[in-house]
């Protein structure tokens, strides 16, 4: 009888051995497998707004059991966590996830680890790494949303966009808005701090052209009135660059909201390289401030009153030889805005004059 018995044990035995191999097989191919989020209702391209919210639903596969969603939509060139700043966790639910949330034309899906802190407005979406599994992205369903036409002022021979989408300027959210940008009788660019509401709008003005390798030059009237956080700055920068290399070349005429700092920086970004940053006094009355680009080097001068390249002896200078950026497509901006980390908050709107700009190749 045990003879008998053996053949169907060793046949059970070897079948249970197949079973636990194969579920083995099946662990270490979930394991290995990498998360994959997909989406099963995505929300309508909207500008957004904190009236309406709609449903977003999807799948995650592979992923562990204490990781969790975090959405963002995107609207007016910035990312804002979903659905609410105290709440960005979405939970999973088996493999499925849902949540309702504003609108944006865009939207992104994040798959984090426990621990992790999604920053609640971003200028540039969160990538894999540091917490962050993987994301999807997805456009919004139908036709991209009406936006409000472009408002464009002729200053110094350029046509220049003015800025409406609100921006991080200083580690700071600032908005900005047409009415704070306008040009006189004379043809000079006005630029202005304004009160909205409990805070406050801003101005910034973008040359429609790229210009290139050259000399920049902006002829600015007095500045000596700006209080400690506001922050008037003349430079370069690429939205199609990375956040390594915006082609982003500055002067910065603010003493960010302490009293006793210098009113003046020449910055070739990055700033936190601590050679790539000058800070000086400029004079008070009208200033030139002017930087010269080429591929090898930046130099940057000041000039007391209204000059041109060349003409006259600097009130200070730098020359700049590591880290230039590359010329391709950046644009010359001027903004006026508000640095909110300072000592000594903003206290009253602010106004600055640019006379001029002049580009020489």
């Amino acid at each position: 009888m045990n003879s008998a018995i053996r053949p169907a044990a060793s046949l059970f035995a070897a079948s249970l051995l197949m079973v636990c191999l194969l579920f083995a097989a099946c662990k270490r191919s979930n394991k290995s497998s990498p998360p994959e989020i997909t989406f099963t209702t995505i929300p309508p391209s909207d500008i957004g707004g904190p009236e309406k919210l709609e449903a977003i639903e999807g799948r995650v596969t592979h992923a562990r059991r204490d990781q969790r969603i975090v959405i963002y939509a995107r609207s007016e060139d910035l990312w804002w966590v979903q659905p609410y700043t105290p709440n960005p966790f979405t939970e999973i639910q088996g493999e499925r996830w849902k949540n309702r949330i504003h609108l944006g034309t865009d939207y992104a899906v994040l798959l984090v680890d426990p621990g992790y802190n999604p920053p609640q407005i971003a200028a540039v979406l969160p990538s894999r790494g540091n917490g962050v599994e993987t994301v999807a992205l997805v456009k919004g369903m139908g036709p991209p949303p009406v936006t409000p036409p472009v408002k464009t002022i002729d200053f110094s021979g350029y046509q220049w966009n003015v800025r409406t989408a609100p921006s991080f300027r200083g580690g700071s959210l600032n908005h900005f808005e047409t009415e704070n940008v306008w040009t006189d009788e004379r043809g000079q660019l006005h630029l202005r701090i304004a009160k909205r509401g409990d805070g406050w709008s801003c101005a910034e003005v973008r040359l429609i052209r790229s210009l290139g390798y050259g000399t920049y030059a902006f002829v600015v009237k007095d500045v000596s009135h700006l209080e400690p956080s506001a922050v008037l700055t003349l430079f370069t920068w690429d939205d199609l660059g990375t956040e390594q290399n915006r082609r982003e070349l500055d002067v910065e005429i603010s003493r960010w909201g302490y009293v006793e700092n210098e009113n003046t920086h020449y910055v070739v970004q990055p700033y936190y390289i601590p050679t790539n940053v000058v800070r000086f006094n400029s004079p008070p009355g009208v200033v030139t401030q002017m930087f010269r680009w080429e591929p090898a080097q930046v130099t940057f001068a000041t000039y007391a009153g209204s000059r041109t390249a060349g003409n006259g002896q600097p009130t200070n200078q730098h020359v700049f030889t590591t880290g230039i950026p590359q010329a391709n497509d950046e644009s010359t901006r001027i903004n006026l805005y508000v640095f909110g980390k300072g000592q000594i908050p903003l206290q009253h709107e602010n106004e600055v004059v640019i006379e001029r700009f002049e580009y020489y190749p």
